[in-house]
């Protein structure tokens, strides 16, 4: 079993979180808290299962439709979300941005809508906006009852002539919000009303917390829709790429594929991917457990010390993912003058909300997949540069 309080140097790795933080926050050497990957080895099931192929020597061109990958991703379904799967609807791809990108090609033309709850994730903004196409916003509300969609609202730009595809993230970035059952059966139903197909981005689906559960789209889902996950982030191996999903019907199936292997040349997937994937979905279930107690506590231990310093802020952790979406708007600071506090005086990056769109204003994005050695230092300076404006 893996220590998760062990600090690993990630400098000098070509680490995107640490050592090209600049890229982002413009300065060199912060203590980041930025993108969603985690600070932690991965299991060490996933290593000795990648250690042991590399052992063979060869790696050379391989596939994905092979029975240890798709039993895995079977297996996987049916204990952790008690669902079964549709094996011939199984695709795969080197990313879930790359799946998603290409079905908005295949299912829209430029100049027409993708709607995206908002705020969103970063790169579903760019993805959208990259290929031609428009953001369609529906704004998520906080409430008491955590973030709710205006089923009435979100109707009425479905039923855009322009709107084609619902992108949807579930569980929600940034927010961390877990789709109930009676949500997504509503968005089915408008979706299918208006004849708006849906892609479901389920790459946290792995990181839902307390009574909440995870519901797949697959489960819901009518007419045209695709679902892609991938376990690069519940097991901290993004940089072996790879990702999977379910795309419903075969026409769409087979235009997928086609241009995968036809247009893009990406015929062979990454060997160690797959040999990543299938050690973690047969073998990683307890490391995958004792991690999402000790994220969940990471997360406890940022609402006992914000709430703390700032008793208004009556902050509670996210129903899913790792990444604390915080609400600092009841402290009336300013953005730009915050992010110039946590850079300049101390040397911490952190997320700002603007950057997933004018709905995340007033919020910061902090992630807390690192040991608590780290988030106690990351907190703490969060809380000096608030107190200094």
């Amino acid at each position: 079993m893996s220590d998760f309080s062990q600090a690993v140097d990630r400098c000098g790795t070509w680490c995107t979180q640490w050592d090209y933080v600049a890229d982002r926050f413009g300065v060199d050497s912060l203590l980041p808290f930025t993108i969603s990957d985690m600070d932690f080895p991965t299991a060490p099931c996933v290593l000795n299962a990648i250690s042991t192929r590399l052992m063979h020597g060869v790696l050379g061109y391989s596939r994905w439709q092979n029975p240890e990958f798709i039993g895995a991703i079977e297996h996987w379904y049916a204990t952790r979300f008690h669902c079964a799967i549709t094996r011939e609807t199984l695709v795969y791809g080197p990313s879930v941005i790359y799946m998603v990108s290409q079905l908005i090609r295949q299912w829209s033309a430029p100049g027409d809508e993708v709607l995206i709850h908002t705020p969103a994730y970063d790169a579903f903004w760019k993805t959208i906006e990259g290929n031609g196409r428009r953001v369609l916003s529906a704004p998520l509300t906080q409430t008491a009852l955590g973030f709710q969609c205006d089923m009435n609202a979100l109707e009425a730009r479905l039923a855009r002539p322009e709107c084609k595809i619902m992108l949807l993230c579930s569980p929600h970035n940034p927010t961390g919000k877990v789709w109930r059952r009676d949500e997504l059966d509503t968005m089915a139903a408008l979706c299918a009303r208006h004849g708006v197909r849906v892609i479901s981005d389920e790459i946290h689906m792995d990181m839902v917390w307390g009574e909440h559960r995870h519901i797949p789209w697959s489960v819901t889902g009518q007419g045209h829709w695709a679902l892609f996950s991938s376990a690069s982030k519940s097991f901290n191996i993004p940089a072996l790429t790879g990702a999977w999903g379910f795309i419903a019907q075969e026409e769409d199936r087979n235009a997928y594929f086609q241009a995968l292997k036809g247009r893009d040349g990406l015929s062979s997937p990454a060997v160690l991917s797959l040999v990543a994937h299938i050690a973690a979905y047969r073998e990683g279930a307890v490391w995958l457990d004792a991690l999402r107690d000790y994220l969940q506590a990471n997360l406890c231990f940022v609402a006992q010390q914000l709430n703390g310093a700032f008793a208004q802020l009556n902050w509670q952790p996210p129903e899913a993912t790792y990444l604390a979406w915080i609400d600092l708007r009841p402290l009336g600071i300013d953005d730009d003058a915050l992010q110039k506090a946590l850079i300049t005086r101390e040397k911490v990056a952190i997320m700002p909300g603007y950057t997933y769109g004018e709905e995340g204003r007033g919020f910061l994005r902090l992630n807390v997949g690192c040991p608590r050695s780290k988030l106690e230092q990351g907190v703490a300076r969060l809380i000096c540069a608030i107190r200094s404006l």
